[in-house]
């Protein structure tokens, strides 16, 4: 498989080679949905928590007495009947995360780079060594690709970082943390040829 080798202003400076196992995997969408979910459980805080009868202040002496009084028994102030007590079965701070096999992940990669190939989404960049400082001049080589959000893959510097920085349409990624969520979160995805011989490492 071939494509088009560009620089950041859009223009031919080669071919690069796709691996087919990468690019043109089959679309398993349902492996796609599996992947997402357990990125996203993995990124909640699961700082949620509610106070238990041991956590709330207040006195532990019985509040009456057990019998003779004509009302329902009664053995703490601090129940969640009362005003101001517990919360029976209430949240507690916990991880969400979930185990996911590797196999599974690793396919799931594959699926969203072929998806986006065969969308055309996909754009091989020859690097990332341009002297950008303002946000503005980032923008400028951003228009000469026609998509609305584009996900850039490669090792780039402090300069380019601080120039994207404020565009909320353009992420940059290292390599080794592309991810299934990013790369369908984006329209586009710019990959550059050190990039992709790092894919190649990794998911052959």
């Amino acid at each position: 498989m071939e494509c088009k080798l560009v620089n950041l202003s859009n223009d031919s400076v080669g071919i690069a080679h796709l691996s087919p196992m990468i690019f043109s995997v089959e679309q398993k969408l349902s492996v796609l949905h599996d992947i997402v979910r357990w990125q996203l459980a993995k990124r909640r805080a699961g700082a949620h928590k509610t106070k238990g009868i041991s956590d709330v202040s207040g006195t532990t002496a019985k509040p009456y007495s057990q019998k003779r009084t004509g009302r329902a028994r009664q053995g703490s102030l601090r129940s969640p009947q009362f005003r101001g007590g517990g919360v029976i079965f209430g949240p507690v701070v916990r991880s969400h995360a979930y185990s996911l096999n590797k196999k599974v992940r690793k396919l799931g990669l594959k699926i969203a780079l072929s998806l986006k190939y065969f969308n055309n989404q996909v754009i091989i960049l020859d690097n990332l060594n341009v002297d950008v400082k303002k946000t503005y001049e980032m923008c400028e080589y951003i228009r000469n690709f026609k998509f609305s959000s584009f996900l850039i893959v490669g090792d780039y510097g402090d300069g380019l970082l601080r120039a994207t920085r404020n565009l909320h349409h353009v992420n940059l990624i290292k390599p080794i943390g592309l991810n299934v969520f990013d790369i369908l979160n984006h329209e586009c995805i710019m990959l550059t040829s050190d990039a992709l011989k790092h894919l190649e490492g990794r998911l052959l």
